[in-house]
């Protein structure tokens, strides 16, 4: 069974709500219908409605169970500008800009999830990132002990033994250019919670560096040493269940004959199903290049450390991969509480969390 046979199993005993704010995109009207008749819940489609139903009857798709709303139009508009103008940064704007934001799509729909009107939410094929991740950083509630939001990459890699028989998450992939120690251990602690959920595996989580345990002294070097250490430290206050080591080169993290060579053991050398990069450069080009020279199936941005469950799809992400990138979401929205089982989070103002990014990392 590959991952998306094993996810659809999972989400179709608990459907879910998923609203997509590029609702007039053919690909994901297209994969839409694909989450309707797969069974796994209600899409919900943002944009003007005739538009929508043009496109759907030019490209024959069925609109089954899948709601259209019109931000323009929607009722709920008066309930989510006062929310919005209740937050600090939003109190002293004119209330025509405020409307309008509010019924920006992104916007709109990051409100929904936030007000549980949506179960989770897939986006970004019709703009920058920044426009679909800065609402999401501004209005969702970030989870208890998490400063900083990342971004992971779930990557399957045909006929490979691997990770888990191909499987791997690579983090972050998406959001923090340069993580520090306490945000390299924050990646590997919600990556490793993020493989767990999707196979039920203990996560292996290999911090990467170009140093395999000492072989190199810099910086950067021992920037992921300590955010290796930080990891452990949380991990063994709240009695998780992962696997953290580092520094580890890529191939002494998941092969074991190079783990044996260059004389690392332990549960995670040769063994790593969860990869972390040093750096957002390094782990942008290695999730891309496993997924265009090994033909890898590729689902990501899922945006981690979030309250609810969201992710940013490629703006050249197929209909495939949009399915695939919404199940997954839908399934992070059946186990989110049994994955954080904190109390609820406090809204926290972007003002006040500095390790929280306004604009994405392809605006920097």
């Amino acid at each position: 069974m590959n991952l998306l046979e094993s996810v659809f199993k999972k989400v179709q005993n608990h459907p879910k709500r998923i609203v997509f704010p590029d609702g007039n995109e053919i690909r994901v009207l297209k994969a839409a219908e694909e989450f309707v008749f797969n069974k796994l819940g209600i899409a919900i489609l943002l944009g003007d409605r005739e538009e929508i139903l043009a496109k759907a009857q030019e490209a024959n798709v069925s609109l089954h169970r899948i709601l259209i709303i019109n931000p323009r139009e929607a009722d709920d508009v008066p309930v989510f500008l006062k929310y919005l103008t209740s937050m600090p940064r939003y109190k002293s704007m004119a209330q025509a800009e405020a409307l309008r934001i509010v019924t920006t799509p992104n916007y709109f729909a990051a409100l929904m999830i936030q007000h549980g009107q949506a179960d989770g939410l897939v986006g970004g094929l019709q703009a920058s990132s920044g426009s679909l991740l800065r609402p999401l950083f501004q209005i969702i509630k970030t989870l208890p002990d998490v400063k900083s939001i990342c971004g992971c990459m779930v990557l399957e890699v045909p006929k490979s033994t691997y990770g888990d028989e191909g499987l791997f998450c690579f983090g972050d992939c998406a959001v923090i250019p340069k993580p520090s120690p306490e945000q390299l251990a924050s990646i590997a602690i919600e990556a490793g919670k993020l493989m767990r959920q999707l196979t039920g595996i203990p996560p292996r989580v290999a911090m990467l560096s170009y140093s395999t345990k000492g072989s190199a002294q810099t910086e950067d070097v021992e920037r992921v040493v300590a955010g290796t250490a930080l990891a452990r430290q949380y991990l063994m206050e709240k009695n998780l269940d992962i696997e953290v080591d580092g520094e580890l080169q890529a191939d002494a993290a998941i092969v074991p004959e190079v783990a044996e060579f260059k004389g690392v053991s332990g549960p995670v050398a040769g063994k790593a199903n969860v990869l972390v990069f040093p750096d957002l450069a390094s782990a942008s080009i290695g999730a891309k290049l496993v997924e265009r020279l090994a033909k890898a199936s590729a689902f990501g941005q899922l945006l981690l450390g979030l309250d609810k469950p969201a992710a940013e799809v490629s703006r050249g992400a197929t209909t495939r991969d949009i399915l695939g990138v919404a199940a997954i979401v839908a399934l992070q929205a059946i186990a989110y509480r049994k994955l954080y089982p904190e109390q609820g989070a406090r809204y926290v103002p972007v003002e006040e969390t500095e390790e929280i990014p306004a604009i994405s990392a392809a605006e920097l």
